[in-house]
Parts: structure tokens; sequence; C-alpha cells
């Protein structure tokens, strides 16, 4: 058995704050140990559930360069660096058995949530189908294009909220409340391991009992960014236009795997600057 495990930073107990968050940042390193010690909690969990499975991790937070190898579960295969293929699911395939999101947070204008944004901050929306839908959507329903099941996510309330909606039977690990983008009221770091490590072991033996969230060709996107310039290099896409004033584009995809691919694309021109 092949288990991914996709780990995401704002999400993890203990962090609220951008400073725990970014690389440049006084706090990062307290933030990166953290993130290492939520991830190797999982790795526990479905190995306790199954001792011979495939455990991959990707690095699935700002960089893809967070995680401390050296501190990672040995047993534990790292998928780190960018760009690459399916980003945040970096390693994902149709032979993986089930995908565990830990760390997430909710989507962009969500609220109350911690650190709630959709991919950068130049995505202020995206909406599949008419449907708004944050990392945790977008990447459920890639995961669900190659038939694999999401069974787990870790974060605030909110979070837990945003996959409980998209896939019920998943188990949803709270390990903080949120009160606001940037305030919550946390577990402890090692109560919100040992609940993340029990969860984990569960969400895999309960596998076959979870869906994959599978969303039917073709796809209609829509992605507000967050200003006109981004609009005007994502229109240089073929298939990609303007729509709804000055900060919307759209596209109609064959499946949702094009339509991640492009999302993907259109969340790095929404950092590039102008000259």
């Amino acid at each position: 058995m092949k288990v991914l495990i996709s780990v995401d930073m704002e999400g993890v107990s203990g962090i609220v704050h951008p400073s725990e968050t970014g690389p440049e940042r006084y706090d990062y390193g307290r933030g990166r140990e953290l993130m290492t010690a939520e991830a190797n909690s999982a790795i526990a969990g479905v190995l306790d559930a199954a001792p011979d499975a495939t455990v991959w991790v990707a690095d699935a937070h700002g960089p893809f360069r967070n995680l401390l190898p050296e501190q990672l579960d040995r047993r534990a295969r790292l998928v780190r660096g960018k760009p690459r293929p399916l980003g945040m699911l970096g390693g994902l395939d149709r032979e993986t058995d089930a995908v565990l999101l830990v760390g997430y947070h909710a989507r962009a204008g969500s609220g109350p949530a911690v650190l709630a944004h959709t991919m950068n901050d130049g995505l202020l929306d995206v909406r599949v189908d008419g449907r708004s839908m944050g990392e945790i959507g977008l990447n459920a329903a890639m995961a669900g294009h190659l038939g694999v099941p999401t069974v787990l996510v870790s974060g605030d309330d909110a979070a837990c909220a945003e996959l409980h909606d998209l896939v019920p039977a998943a188990v949803t690990v709270e390990v903080k409340q949120a009160l606001a983008q940037g305030a919550a009221v946390a577990l402890h770091p090692e109560e919100a391991r040992d609940l993340l490590r029990h969860s984990a072991a569960r969400a895999v033996l309960n596998r076959s009992g979870v869906r994959p969230l599978a969303i039917s060709g073709p796809v209609e996107v829509e992605a507000d960014l967050a200003a006109p310039f981004m609009v005007d290099l994502a229109t240089l896409i073929p298939g990609v236009s303007r729509t709804h004033g000055g900060r919307t584009v759209a596209f109609t995809a064959t499946d949702f795997g094009e339509a991640y691919r492009l999302l993907l694309l259109l969340a790095q021109l929404a950092t590039i600057r102008p000259a």
C-alpha cells in the first residue's frame, strides 16, 4: 500500500502568524520544527495501521523546502522542492491508496480561519463549476481525479469543516480553534501530535469507506486575482480569458487534472510583479 501525506504549515498546532511560516521571518525555524513533528506523527499513525505501507511525504508549504529532512521519520520518503508535477501533491499517482492532508488551512475568504488563503496572496478566490474551493478542495479533487480518496485533514476548525463538507466520511483532526486570521485556541503540540497519530491510523484503516472526490469534465473554472496586471499575464495562456471586470479570469478544462495544472500555473504567474 502507498500513502501520500501532504504537509502544509498554517494548520499546524501553535502556528497563528506569518512570522512562523515564512523563510525570511524570525520565528520560521520554530515553525519548521512544529511542522516536522506533526508530519512524523502522521507517518507513525499510518505505519501503526499498516506496517508494510510505503509512505511518501510531500512538503507542501511555500517553497516546498520546510520539513527538516534529518528530523523526518526515516521510514518515509520525502518529496521536496519546486516546481514539480502536481504541486502540493508531489508523489501522487494512480497507485496511491490514500491521501492525508496535514497542517492545512481554510480557503481564502473563510473566517474566522487561521492564515486562510488559496495557494498564495495573488488568488483571492477559485471557483470550480461555480463552487468556491481552496487548497483542501482542490487537492482532494485532484486526488479524486486519479481515483484516490482523501481520508484525513488536520488543521483548525474551519479547515476541518471544509473537508467534511466535501468528503463527509474523511477523518478531521482539529488541532486548534480559529478566533481570527491570526489568532486561535490551540492544543498543546504534544496533544495535537498524539491525536493526529491515532487519527491517521484510523483514517488508513477506514480508507475503503471514503469515496474519492470526483469532479467530471468539462470543468468550468473562474479565478479572482489580486491585481489587474496578474490578469494581463494570465490571459497570455491559451484558453484563459478575462471576465467580470478587471480581476477575474475564466477557462474550461477537459477534466480536473487539466484544471488543476492550469491553476498551478496561474498561482505562479500571480507571484510575478511588474518590471
